[in-house]
């Protein structure tokens, strides 16, 4: 059987936080219900609602425009945290290797992010990604879509021991970042599903992203 994006997530927690300690583990935990129960998830952009337009550069520099790619096909926008995150480059990893159903499907991948350019390109070139990795610096886009929070402060000096530094992955001081979250939008121009988690462990699974192009 052929290994889900759900369960390489999985693996991947479960792994991680066998090596946590468990003070860092409550602290993270706690983080994580905060942002739960604050139901960013829910309010984000919803299924039926027209989407943002967008201008944004890709990693080589290009500007990449969503009402540009509408005219071509219904468009896969699939926002993550950035490279640093392990969660997000096995996601990355995972929609390249789909890449060929979804566009067998009549999709446009693209994936956003709040990292520069320049960390966007070594994202790309390190898991030779074949799809637009746009840079979405101050996460103006991802705030027009409803899926911005802020790092938690206790969760900072975390993120520094762990060499994450998030100021110069993102060119920011803000510690701003979006929820994983995946839009299907038709070439109306409005959203036909959407996948957008508290939990930035659970992704959008390929299988329905592809089922969601195909019914279109």
């Amino acid at each position: 059987m052929t290994s889900t994006l759900a369960q390489a997530l999985r693996e991947q927690n479960e792994a991680a936080r066998a090596n946590i300690p468990a003070q860092t583990l409550a602290v993270m935990d706690a983080a994580a219900a905060a942002l739960e129960a604050s139901h960013l998830a829910e309010r984000s952009l919803a299924v039926g609602a027209a989407a943002p337009d967008f201008s944004l550069p890709d990693a080589n520099g290009d500007t990449v425009v969503l009402s540009k790619l509408l005219i071509e096909g219904p468009v896969v926008l699939s926002f993550y945290r950035g490279g640093w995150c392990p969660y997000c480059n096995i996601q990355l990893k995972t929609l390249q290797n789909r890449l060929g159903d979804i566009t067998a499907a009549g999709g446009r991948l693209v994936a956003v992010s709040p990292q520069t350019p320049d960390n966007s390109l070594s994202t790309a070139e390190k898991h030779g990604l074949a799809f637009p990795v746009l840079s979405d610096v101050g996460n103006a886009v991802a705030r027009s879509y409803g899926l911005v929070f802020t790092l938690a402060d206790d969760l900072r000096p975390i993120y520094d021991g762990w060499g994450l530094d998030l100021p110069a992955a993102n060119g920011d001081e803000s510690f701003e970042l979006p929820l994983p979250a995946t839009f299907v939008i038709r070439t109306d121009n409005t959203v036909a599903w959407r996948f957008a988690d508290a939990d930035y462990t659970k992704r959008a699974e390929p299988d329905d992203v592809v089922a969601a192009l195909r019914a279109l």
